[in-house]
């Protein structure tokens, strides 16, 4: 057996880094700097695991920012592509209920090139995760399931959360499935579960999911009632702790972020460990305005309120 490399990332999470403009209510707008997969690659960083966040950003005001945040999480920027493209956008112009669109025609994500990253790159990683919209724009779709299927080739384990928006209607059911398929590790939440199986029924879109892959452990995470855990026969639930929240941004990556590093860092521990890291995770994301990834302090302080 080929040992693991020393000198390369444990985690690489691949996808979209994007820019958010939300509209405030005074009818300014506030850009921010997001994008589902390159939050789980800062939170895992933030944690304490060598990471990479394997995906593009142009190179102007919006990749350049995305750039610098990047390197000050501590992200292995070897990973990280920049080109002569537009940058993606998410337009969110109302939140409550959330209304949004892209601008991202011939943007900077969609020339990301797998044959680009370091050599051998799969040789240390052993999470790779991966979902949001990326997974729904072509050429990058194909190169990200590429992606994922030479690094289960290679040993790896795949963590998927679809993190469902409006791009995913039917004609995204084929990938679902595919990705599915391919991981260890699925994430998703309650909205996530009513969008990608178009239904208000959320137990029959669970076992819809699960049927998928009967494999996987799945994360379903319910907002304040905390998350649920399904592992073959095994149905656990933890609470979240009461915290004074900032806002809810990021709690979602926060959450699947928290659970990978616990199965990297501790993986003799039973799935109630795991969980309990997930939820203490999300919760601690949600301190902070914005998807801060949180400190490794300030998820201890919010798993001492869970003992």
């Amino acid at each position: 057996m080929t040992p693991p490399r020393t000198d390369g990332p444990r985690f690489m999470s691949a996808g979209e880094a994007l820019t958010d403009f939300i509209r405030q209510e005074n009818g300014y707008w506030l850009a921010r700097a997001g994008g589902a997969p390159w939050n789980v690659a800062r939170v895992v960083a933030g944690l304490g695991i060598s990471s990479a966040f394997a995906g593009s950003v142009s190179r102007d005001n919006f990749g350049d920012e995305l750039a610098a945040l990047s390197r000050t999480s501590g992200l292995d920027m070897r990973f990280l592509q920049q080109h002569e493209k537009s940058p993606l956008l998410a337009i969110v112009h109302e939140t409550s209920p959330p209304r949004y669109y892209f601008i991202g025609t011939d943007s900077a994500d969609l020339a990301f090139d797998p044959a680009l990253l370091p050599h051998e790159w799969a040789r240390s990683v052993e999470w790779l995760h991966c979902g949001g919209i990326s997974l729904t724009r072509e050429p990058l779709r194909g190169r990200l399931i590429g992606l994922l299927e030479n690094a289960k080739a290679a040993g790896a384990k795949v963590s998927f959360d679809p993190n469902f928006r409006n791009l995913m209607t039917a004609s995204y059911d084929a990938t679902l499935v595919r990705v599915a398929g391919l991981a260890d590790v699925i994430k998703v939440s309650d909205e996530d579960l009513r969008g990608l199986f178009r239904t208000r029924d959320e137990a029959g879109a669970l076992a819809q999911l699960k049927a998928l892959n009967p494999q996987a452990v799945v994360m379903l995470t319910l907002g304040a009632q905390g998350a649920e855990l399904h592992a073959g026969a095994q149905r656990l639930h933890q609470a979240c702790p009461t915290v004074e929240i900032a806002d809810t941004v990021g709690a979602g990556d926060a959450s699947i972020g928290g659970l990978l590093c616990s199965l990297i860092t501790r993986p003799g521990a039973d799935w109630s460990t795991h969980l309990r890291y997930a939820v203490a995770t999300g919760t601690a994301a949600c301190l902070r305005p914005g998807a801060a990834p949180p400190t490794p302090v300030e998820v201890e302080s919010v798993l001492a309120k869970m003992d």
